[in-house]
């Protein structure tokens, strides 16, 4: 079934172009790099909404109808009730997560989903047996393509080509969802561990029930790398968030690189006092920059 998820990412996705940022390049020589990890949606990623989460509700109702029409899931509910129930499931469960202590909480969406459909069921909305028959990560899929649609940063497989090619230790720590492992075959044209991704040395939020900016995945991206003898200030993580990408990096040692390539997701996060203090060690406005930061 992966191949039916990565084929219709595959098939909804459109080229876009990063848009320029007017943050100046400042790439130093990072001594002793051994490792390095990175964001995926507005690093790896061109995200056209700027980060998942913050999609127009415009775009979510059209996505929201369109998804069950491709699905063949007939549903007689207005598209704004349904992204409505869709969101107010989202912020239930992470309410519910803060309250059992869970600062930064993540959700399953395919679980999400599940729950909308049966509520539809219960509401009559839907026929039984078309419920019976969905396959709801199909449907995650074909909403998330449309709400959010994503295409490769420029240069992103000659970084990591060149990144493998000498031998770098590659990782990945990332809000995300299944899906979002499908975006390296579907538009990369193989799988993230063919990229020389570790597959030990991937962290999906969704796959723990914490999202960043809290420290776990960074913590857990911390501890596998120390098994292997590789100290924190031997990995760099690169991201364009200050908040979720820099400051929790730099909390667990990591050195760090804020990606300044697209407009769209650059979160500088100026003002917020949570960044206040924390500096990203280098700053990249293009993936082939990155190259530069290592001494031959």
């Amino acid at each position: 079934m992966p191949l039916l998820y990565s084929e219709t990412l595959k098939r909804l996705s459109r080229p876009l172009s990063p848009i320029p940022t007017s943050e100046h390049p400042d790439f130093p020589h990072l001594e002793d790099v051994r490792a390095v990890l990175f964001d995926v949606y507005g690093t790896l990623f061109i995200s056209g909404s700027g980060e998942v989460g913050t999609t127009s509700q415009a775009a979510c109702q059209s996505a929201f109808a369109e998804a069950f029409a491709a699905a063949d899931i007939a549903v007689a509910v207005p598209p704004s009730e349904g992204v409505r129930l869709l969101q107010d499931r989202i912020e239930h469960l992470h309410e519910e997560a803060r309250q059992q202590g869970e600062e930064y909480p993540e959700v399953d969406i395919v679980e999400v989903w599940r729950f909308v459909v049966e509520q539809f069921v219960a509401a009559g909305k839907i026929p039984t047996e078309a419920a019976r028959r969905a396959d709801l990560k199909l449907l995650a899929v074909e909403y998330e393509a449309r709400a959010n649609p994503v295409w490769p940063m420029p240069g992103l497989s000659d970084c990591l080509r060149q990144l493998r090619s000498r031998r770098f230790v590659m990782g990945i720590v990332s809000n995300a969802q299944f899906y979002t492992r499908e975006l390296f075959p579907a538009l990369l044209g193989h799988r993230a561990e063919a990229w020389g991704f570790d597959p030990a040395l991937q962290f999906y939020s969704y796959e723990h029930g914490r999202a960043k900016p809290g420290i776990s995945l960074y913590r857990m991206a911390a501890e596998q790398l120390t098994a292997r003898n590789i100290a924190p200030a031997e990995v760099l993580y690169v991201g364009n968030d200050m908040l979720n990408d820099i400051v929790p990096a730099a909390r667990v040692g990591f050195r760090t690189a804020l990606f300044a390539g697209d407009a769209r997701s650059l979160r500088r996060r100026r003002g917020d006092p949570r960044v206040n203090g924390v500096s990203p060690e280098a700053v990249l406005t293009a993936l082939s920059d990155l190259r530069l930061c290592f001494p031959r």
